[in-house]
């Protein structure tokens, strides 16, 4: 590590301890060029396993940005006005305080990283490895957005604040935008707050309002704001959390509730990701466990004393790699909540037969246009390798589609039903969309039979849904179905080539940027591999694994198709 970078850590953290925080059983360090700074353990471990204490006023959260001597007014207007939203004011604070030639969060901000690996980041060639994966249009449209809310608002915005600090020089980028966004998006956590925290009580003499009195508890609202939502296709992104506590603080009264609020913790901040965490955070808010009341502290999960110098982990929570790549910039090889996005596109609607008609069954039945299938559904289809743990449930959920019908009597249980992985909300939408015209006539009559000549009643979403299931059965949604997958595994092929071909690139890269240095044996090996980026290699790990879950749910799709048609179902 340079001696720049040194400094800055031994800067921040004097910085840290001077506001508070107390290093019990850890210390910061540099880890390598892929992960930065990280939290390591040091000798004699807590015998209470806590590593790391930080005051939560050194957080910074919607609260803190209004309550900020400086541009605290400014933004409560802006709040007030529904301007900004509380993310967004996370975001312009961050900036601010970067330009801010004299900011007392200088320490922290000048440990934080300056470049990331997320795709919004990528070169043009580095966002080419990501052709026909999801990630490829929504970081194309991420970026569009972005810099629509930058030119729009950002700029505007930042330099009026600046001028309250008496600067009316400095230049806002598109790429201060960006840093801010990505730091927010990739060291954001979901804070349990006490509610006398949040929303304290102003003495009436005062003459005050309390700043944070319009924030909505849990920060659950982020609509007010232009600053566009982090999702794909519909999947919404928060800031990511874990089984976190709030110690001393129960839900007797108001004043004891629990609030959820995102924010950024200095120090706690830099514990990096693992499957196999070995530290969770808590907050503690009485002091009962660390002694320091309104406090986050970090705490080994072992049972057993943490070794010396091992890396303090944390889990970012269940995430598959399109997540963590379009969050955090990296990703897991063989990543157990790996996931698979299906959709229907939803401008595809207008242009198949009773379009109309079809779109109210949709709307009646709550039918979901997409779908996530987690890896882990595939234990429990026809190709399980494992044991089956949600057999039961996945029975459950099939009983409740068909113990109200029926009418005739015509359609009998799929013998396949236990076995079918694939959400019944996506097959709905699927069997309502593939209905044939003869179909669509029994649907109809049935419904017509249930309101009444004189529309008595409207039927229930469960009463559609059994007369969709039986007049349609399985086999033409699970045909549609099939055609995605397929037309989805066309997209990554097309783009990039099979399975093989990217595990073949995996197997001979060469990524660069790793910290450790080859040795000469390895350096003559360069010449057998393929240098590769750490952004591209990235890339190639999520892509692979889309296809590989694209082919083994094909594989599912089809083989359900086969046994439905055989049944007549």
């Amino acid at each position: 590590m340079a001696c720049t970078e040194e400094a800055k850590l031994e800067h921040f953290l004097q910085w840290l301890q001077v506001n508070g925080a107390q290093f019990r059983g850890c210390k910061i360090k540099y880890c390598d060029s892929t992960k930065g700074f990280g939290i390591y353990s040091t000798n004699g471990s807590p015998e209470d396993g806590v590593l790391l204490v930080v005051p939560l006023d050194l957080a910074i959260t919607p609260m803190r940005v209004l309550q900020d001597p400086l541009i605290g007014a400014e933004c409560r207007a802006m709040f007030e006005e529904g301007e900004v939203d509380d993310r967004f004011l996370m975001i312009l604070f961050l900036i601010v305080e970067r330009l801010r030639k004299n900011s007392s969060w200088k320490p922290y901000l000048d440990m934080l990283p300056t470049t990331f690996g997320n795709p919004v980041w990528f070169t043009d060639d580095e966002l080419l490895e990501l052709r026909g994966t999801t990630l490829y249009r929504a970081t194309e449209l991420r970026k569009k957005d972005l810099m629509s809310v930058y030119e729009d608002k950002v700029k505007e915005l930042v330099k009026k604040l600046l001028v309250l600090d008496g600067d009316s020089e400095s230049e806002v980028w598109f790429e201060d935008f960006l840093w801010a966004n990505s730091i927010f998006w990739s060291r954001a956590l979901n804070l349990p707050l006490p509610h006398s925290y949040v929303f304290p009580q102003i003495q009436e003499d005062v003459g005050t309002t309390c700043p944070v009195d319009k924030i909505s508890e849990g920060s659950t609202s982020h609509s007010c704001s232009e600053e566009p939502i982090n999702e794909i296709n519909g999947k919404r992104f928060e800031a990511h959390g874990n089984d976190s506590k709030v110690n001393g603080v129960t839900s007797t009264s108001k004043q004891e509730e629990t609030v959820w609020v995102e924010g950024l913790l200095p120090g706690i901040d830099f514990c990096n990701h693992d499957l196999k965490a070995v530290a969770t955070w808590e907050v503690d808010g009485t002091g009962s466990i660390t002694q320091i009341p309104l406090s986050m502290f970090l705490i080994s999960a072992l049972q057993s004393p943490l070794p010396v110098d091992k890396e303090v982990s944390i889990s970012y929570g269940n995430k598959g790699n399109e997540e963590l790549l379009y969050l955090y910039g990296f990703v897991v090889d063989n990543n157990p909540d790996d996931y698979l996005m299906i959709h229907y596109p939803g401008e595809a609607i207008q242009n198949i037969s009773f379009s109309d008609f079809k779109g109210q069954l949709l709307v009646a039945q709550k039918a979901a246009m997409r779908c996530l299938l987690p890896k882990n559904l595939l234990d429990h289809g026809f190709f399980a390798t494992g044991s089956s743990n949600c057999k039961a449930n996945n029975t459950s959920e099939a009983n409740d589609r068909i113990c109200n019908f029926s009418w005739s009597g015509h359609r009998k249980t799929p013998s396949y039903l236990s076995k079918l992985v694939f959400p019944e909300d996506f097959m709905t939408a699927l069997r309502t969309i593939a209905m044939k015209v003869e179909e669509v006539s029994k649907v109809s009559a049935m419904l017509e039979e249930l309101v009444g000549t004189e529309g008595e009643r409207q039927p229930s979403e469960t009463e559609i849904r059994t007369a969709v299931w039986e007049a349609c059965g399985d086999s033409g949604a699970l045909q549609l179905l099939v055609d995605l997958l397929q037309k989805k595994m066309m997209d990554l092929e097309e783009s990039s080539g099979t399975e093989d071909s990217d595990s073949e690139l995996l197997e001979n890269a060469c990524v660069i940027g790793n910290a450790e240095q080859q040795t000469s044996k390895e350096a003559n090996n360069l010449v057998q591999q393929k240098l590769m980026s750490r952004n591209r290699w990235c890339s190639i790990v999520y892509r692979r694994g889309q296809k590989g879950l694209t082919r083994l749910f094909l594989k599912e799709a089809e083989h359900a198709l086969q046994l439905s048609l055989s049944e007549g179902n």
